[in-house]
């Protein structure tokens, strides 16, 4: 897929971003332009575009429109880093962006070759995890966390890619993500789209499935990494990371470096509580009774006892010292 549509989209002729609408798939290839900080603002949060690399790379060009456009830069900056509080490569992003203009660097340039980086970077990470895939395997992954996540290739989805482009027979089992539907909606679709064999499956029948040993590994993405290797990821990850454990199923997760935190602690990260509205309603159907409201937190915390490796552009690390 990454060959063939192009996520993020910079246009030099009309100095303008061009997203692929990530709401309106599977059913609709539609496309979301920004023409100023305030379009990127509002793709951010409203999930238009999701997905850490790429809400980086996308924060990135939201500040060079606010360059192009002569606007408050302080206040772009600002507004940009206060759409989503969990993606630590949002704020990775902005803050090389806020250097290159206070050393008079063009932002644009910069934001380019965040960029061109990011689709470097997921390549590697795909080249390097395929490594750990053997032909035949069953995989299990959670949300999406392939190119419509980043820039091109993804992180979990990059190193399934790689097997695949390997000539290793796989096949991949991705959970629905509620409340969004991320994994049906999203991963689905790419997954389907290069031929790579993929089945959906509700969220609580994961761990039906590895009982019956029908999972060999799990493969996640995250939106950030701790110095002490906790992961932020998608709620529900931490779940399958407990079912992991138990079923004695190798857990992976694939991320770049600008997703590793080394400043904070696990205290200081805010989990983004979304409107409770997603999980009532489904696609605009309202699924729970009137009066009845909802917890919709975003993303969970994953310790690091819990994971096998950490896949990234520079090799896998090993949380526990203990490779399998």
């Amino acid at each position: 897929m990454d060959r063939d549509l192009r996520p993020i989209i910079w246009d030099d002729k009309n100095n303008q971003l061009i997203l692929i609408d990530q709401r309106k798939l599977p059913n609709r290839l539609e496309y979301f332009t920004c023409k100023d900080y305030n379009d990127v603002a509002f793709a951010i949060k409203d999930m238009v575009v999701r997905g850490a690399p790429a809400i980086g790379v996308s924060a990135a060009y939201g500040m060079a429109l606010a360059e192009l456009n002569n606007d408050d830069m302080e206040k772009a900056y600002n507004e940009l880093k206060n759409t989503r509080p969990t993606a630590v490569n949002l704020f990775w992003a902005l803050d090389r962006c806020m250097d290159a203009y206070k050393s008079n660097k063009s932002i644009l340039n910069e934001a380019k070759k965040i960029h061109e980086e990011d689709i470097e970077v997921c390549r590697k990470i795909g080249k390097i995890g395929e490594k750990i895939i053997d032909d035949g395997d069953t995989i299990l992954t959670h949300c999406n966390a392939g190119a419509l996540a980043t820039s091109a290739y993804g992180t979990a989805l990059s190193v399934i890619r790689f097997a695949h482009y390997n000539n290793k027979k796989i096949n991949v089992i991705a959970d629905e993500t509620r409340p969004r539907l991320q994994g049906a909606k999203l991963t689905a679709f790419e997954l389907n789209y290069e031929g790579i064999p993929v089945k959906v499956i509700s969220d609580n029948t994961a761990g039906f499935l590895m009982k019956k040993g029908m999972v060999d590994k799990i493969i996640v993405g995250a939106d950030r990494v701790l110095k002490d290797y906790t992961v932020f990821n998608k709620i529900g990850t931490y779940s399958l990371a407990v079912l992991a454990k138990y079923h004695n199923i190798p857990f992976y997760v694939a991320v770049p470096y600008s997703t590793f935190d080394f400043k904070n602690d696990l205290d200081d990260i805010v989990i983004e509580e979304r409107d409770e509205n997603e999980v009532i309603y489904i696609d605009g159907v309202r699924i729970i009774p009137e009066g009845v409201s909802a917890y919709n937190y975003a993303f969970d915390s994953t310790p690091p006892e819990l994971i096998t490796g950490i896949i990234t552009e520079k090799g896998i690390i090993y949380p526990n010292g203990n490779k399998i």
